[in-house]
């Protein structure tokens, strides 16, 4: 970069360079040896009039490095006054040169990255190269960019470095040379690998001035020299290269300053391109002078309540005296702390230093609920606690009930199988910051009655055996009542129902015998659930009588009966056969008697030969048929009686 004419007279003779200018110089940057073998040139920011506007380095953070601390330094972040006073460079010369005096010149270091910004720092004019710290501490895993920016006519160098295992990338740079330096500086460290093969590499640089005042050229894997075009006054030129498998590996960028130039310091800018796309190289580096002490350090830990580094969290800067922790999604802050240095707690997510030697801390919590399991059986309508449920949730095994920490969030939880019962997966567990979410495992439970009667056919007012049993897979003890409801005519000396408790394996019972007078049917109930079902016995006809007569003329008929239960009372079937026409004949069915209530006959209903005149009617205990012909006729009617079967056939007669 040519300087301005009336701002800038032929240089001093060089011998005339104080021996602490050299000192100071070569301590900075490792001397004349350590710079040929890897100590790497200052950096520049040039405030107008030049093609790029800031200078832009790339820091990248892998997930293995996350964390760890970025030690981001600066040497000579300021613009010194004392650096080029008058047309005239002072003792210790770096390189910072104004153009219009009496003129403001700033720099700002911002560093920025996924998060947003995480330090800016705003640097102005002094009389001395220091050493400061931009951002000490780690960061989370991904590409962080650093932008420097100068304001005002001049130019301001400066030298960064960071901590392994971190570097400084970029693919635009500017680099500051001085004539104090004339011995091979390097500038960067392009890495050429494989994949680059039969591609071109493009190496610019802008702006040297011409060759009377620097040489550049680069070092290619085996050591070879290869010397590049240098660029005019306000000029760029480009050198390519074929990259060949003997090519691969690193490429170290260089440049001297010649005793034939007439600067005090030139910036130049270098690009660095394949296949006319940016690529990046190493550049940054530096060795700060002996004895100096660096004038600003902020070292900010980042711990949970237990004084554990905190995973991912790291800290910002705003401006020149506030720092706040940058936290993981969902953690607390809990409190802050000045350790050592001077400064003011705002908050626990904020404190106010003074500049010099500090050491914070931000204590934060992770965010943390926790999620508590049970299961219950659905019964009837009974909520019965379960205990030993197995579940799964956030990855985990656990029984009921179970409670485990979690952070905040919805989890679902999976539900194991209960033998005899059914289960939905409930909705997630919702768990909120330092609160308790719940989920209950509901498990209907399917059961199952029956209800046997041995034997089911049997003489009237027999003894049958009736037996309930309620049975279920569910392997927990389930508590019950059995009962029986008999209906008339079946009665028992035995109790009709039964508490307990029944599971799978182990059923409840019910025996009870029963004597049984009429075809009917029991009905067993499972309580609390209200489960039924039924079971029935069949009566064989209580009885029946027989009665014939033959008289004079040669007529004949005959007359049975029988007797058969019925859902009400019992059905008494009258069949009457007869060989001749007859009138008025009288059939003699008389109704038992003795029970609490008198018998009812229901409506007669007759089946016989079409063309007889039955015309059937009750009179008492006489049934009348008016007129019959040759033939058998049934007669059926429904009797009402609260008597035992063995006590409702009477003996039948009739006459005509």
């Amino acid at each position: 970069m040519t300087m301005r004419p009336a701002l800038f007279p032929m240089p001093l003779p060089r011998l005339a360079l104080s021996l602490t200018a050299l000192l100071t110089l070569g301590g900075a940057f490792g001397g004349a040896a350590s710079a040929q073998t890897g100590g790497l040139l200052p950096l520049v920011s040039v405030g107008e009039k030049w093609p790029q506007a800031q200078e832009t380095y790339l820091i990248r953070v892998l997930p293995q490095d996350a964390g760890k601390p970025l030690g981001l330094e600066v040497y000579s972040p300021n613009f010194n006054l004392a650096d080029y006073v008058d047309g005239r460079r002072g003792a210790g010369y770096f390189g910072d040169e104004l153009y219009k005096k009496n003129e403001p010149f700033e720099t700002t270091f911002s560093l920025s990255g996924p998060g947003g910004t995480v330090v800016e720092r705003r640097f102005s004019m002094n009389r001395d190269h220091t050493w400061e710290s931009l951002f000490a501490g780690g960061l989370p895993a991904g590409t962080y960019t650093l932008k420097v920016t100068s304001r005002g006519d001049g130019k301001n160098a400066f030298a960064l470095r960071t901590a392994a295992p971190f570097t400084l990338e970029t693919s635009d740079f500017s680099v500051n040379a001085r004539d104090t330096e004339q011995t091979p500086l390097l500038a960067a460290r392009l890495d050429v690998p494989a994949g680059w093969v039969g591609k071109t590499v493009g190496l610019l640089n802008y702006d040297v001035d011409g060759p009377q005042e620097a040489e550049t050229w680069v070092v290619q894997p085996g050591g070879k020299r290869v010397n590049l075009t240098v660029s005019g006054n306000g000029k760029a030129v480009t050198d390519t290269f074929r990259v060949t498998p003997e090519l691969v590996g690193e490429w170290q960028v260089f440049i001297r300053v010649l005793p034939t130039t007439r600067q005090y310091s030139n910036a130049i800018r270098y690009s660095f391109r394949l296949n006319d796309q940016p690529v990046t190289a190493r550049v940054g580096g530096f060795t700060p002078p002996e004895n100096l002490k660096m004038s600003n350090q902020l070292l900010v830990d980042v711990v949970d309540p237990q004084g554990r580094p905190i995973p991912g969290a790291s800290y910002t800067l705003v401006g020149d005296s506030v720092v706040r922790p940058a936290l993981p999604a969902g953690y607390v802050p809990v409190s802050s702390t000045i350790l050592s240095g001077t400064g003011n707690i705002v908050s626990p997510t904020e404190i106010r230093y003074q500049p010099g030697f500090n050491k914070l801390r931000f204590v934060a919590r992770p965010p943390e609920g926790q999620l508590t399991v049970d299961a219950v059986a659905l019964y009837g309508e009974q909520r019965i606690p379960l205990t030993g449920i197995a579940f799964e949730v956030a990855g985990r095994t656990l029984t009921t009930p179970g409670t485990l920490p979690l952070a905040p969030g919805d989890y679902p939880v999976t539900p194991s199988a209960i033998p005899g019962s059914t289960v939905t997966p409930p909705l997630p567990g919702r768990v909120p910051d330092a609160g308790t979410g719940k989920v209950t495992l509901e498990y209907r439970v399917q059961t199952e009655i029956t209800l046997v009667t041995a034997p089911d056919i049997l003489n009237a007012c027999d003894v049958t055996q009736l037996t309930a049993t309620a049975r279920t897979d569910f392997p927990h003890r389930l508590p019950a009542r059995l009962k029986l409801n008999l209906p008339a005519g079946w009665t028992s000396d035995y109790p009709l129902e039964v508490p307990g408790e029944f599971s799978g394996g182990a059923p409840l019972r019910l025996k009870v015998p029963v004597r049984v007078c009429r075809s009917d049917t029991a009905e067993a109930v499972l309580d609390p659930l209200d489960l039924r079902t039924t079971g029935q016995a069949r009566v064989r006809n209580p009885g029946g009588a027989n009665v014939t007569r033959t008289v004079q003329g040669g007529a004949r008929a005959s007359l049975g009966k029988s007797v058969e239960p019925a859902a009400q009372g019992y059905t008494v079937t009258l069949t009457f056969t007869v060989d001749r026409t007859l009138e008025q004949v009288r059939l003699f069915d008389p109704l038992p008697t003795g029970g609490s209530t008198s018998a009812v006959r229901g409506p007669l209903n007759v089946q016989g030969p079409s063309l007889a005149g039955v015309d059937p009617r009750a009179d008492g205990d006489t049934i009348v048929l008016a007129r019959v012909i040759p033939g058998t006729y049934t007669l059926t009617y429904t009797l009402l009686t609260d008597l035992p079967a063995d006590r409702v056939v009477t003996a039948p007669d009739l006459d005509w």
